[in-house]
């Protein structure tokens, strides 16, 4: 399982019972999550004195309850600085487990020594984009949502990336890709971080089992001649790492060489020791890159 060991705002202090216990900077939260399956009588003094606790609605939703929180703070992650915000399904605004990729594909960035145009598709807040910029790279970023492309451009300015070459782009990510291909651009790193089902901006329906199959066979038509690596994520737990290991492996390697791996995501929780799973990714390399 790949994790991040370098975070010091944020730390999974525990999880029982179907929730996590997390710090978020100065701030503890307690939020659901589906694969905490065991009960291990919540041992951290914290959960009595959480700030912040989102609970479900039986109707669907939730909101959040107990609520001592600030309407947004700041947290940082090495020399990245993240703005955070309790939405209404559960999130802040930032996924942590995340910070494992930003340090693999950032550290094939800086060792590129070329110009490095990177694709961030499903870009969210931009914490990849934000990435890949610090490390040297040309970035296009782009999400459906114009709140949180809004948001991915605040935090790229806490990052002091407010002038990086970074373009930001409304937009339905599988449109995008098929005008890009038409458009002639390419890209030397693909990052796709795809949800287990959402809308595009005129209501397209997007599963992920139904269509990362054709999604990735798109994006990589969109890979340079010299491309430096492609990394797709998964939060869908009836896909395995291996399942999209696979298509990347058909997809790309009879095109461009190199290698693919995959494995789980996770986060180290600071009671047990053991690690939270929090999706997959498979990452593409060319060859002679790690």
């Amino acid at each position: 399982m790949w994790f991040s060991k370098q975070w010091r705002d944020y730390e999974l202090l525990d999880c029982s019972d179907g929730q996590r216990l997390e710090r978020w900077g100065g701030y503890t939260l307690i939020r659901p999550d589906p694969q905490v399956i065991w009960k291990n009588c919540k041992r951290h003094p914290a959960w009595k004195k959480a700030d912040g606790v989102y609970t479900r609605s039986k109707s669907g939703g939730g909101s959040w309850n107990e609520n001592r929180l600030p309407e947004e703070w700041e947290i940082g992650y090495r020399d990245l600085r993240f703005s955070l915000k309790p939405m209404g399904f559960k999130h802040t605004g930032l996924f942590p487990e995340q910070a494992v990729n930003w340090d693999w594909f950032g550290g094939l960035v800086e060792g590129a020594d070329r110009p490095v145009k990177v694709l961030n598709l499903f870009a969210y807040t931009g914490g990849a984009t934000v990435a890949a910029a610090k490390a040297g790279a040309s970035v296009c970023h782009v999400d459906a949502s114009k709140g949180m492309v809004q948001r991915a451009k605040e935090n790229a300015a806490l990052s002091g990336l407010e002038s990086a070459p970074i373009r930001y782009i409304v937009d339905d990510c599988f449109k995008f890709c098929e005008r890009e291909l038409r458009r002639g651009n390419r890209y030397d790193g693909i990052i796709m971080d795809p949800p287990s089902y959402g809308r595009g901006p005129s209501g397209e329906k997007w599963t992920l089992e139904e269509n990362i199959d054709a999604f990735v066979t798109l994006a990589a038509k969109l890979l340079s001649d010299n491309p430096l690596f492609f990394l797709v994520n998964s939060y869908t737990t009836g896909l395995s790492p291996s399942t999209m290991g696979y298509i990347l492996q058909k997809t790309i390697l009879p095109v461009h060489g190199g290698q693919v791996v995959s494995d789980e995501i996770g986060l180290p929780v600071t009671v047990t020791g053991g690690v939270l799973p929090c999706g997959s990714s498979s990452r593409w390399t060319a060859k002679g890159q790690q």
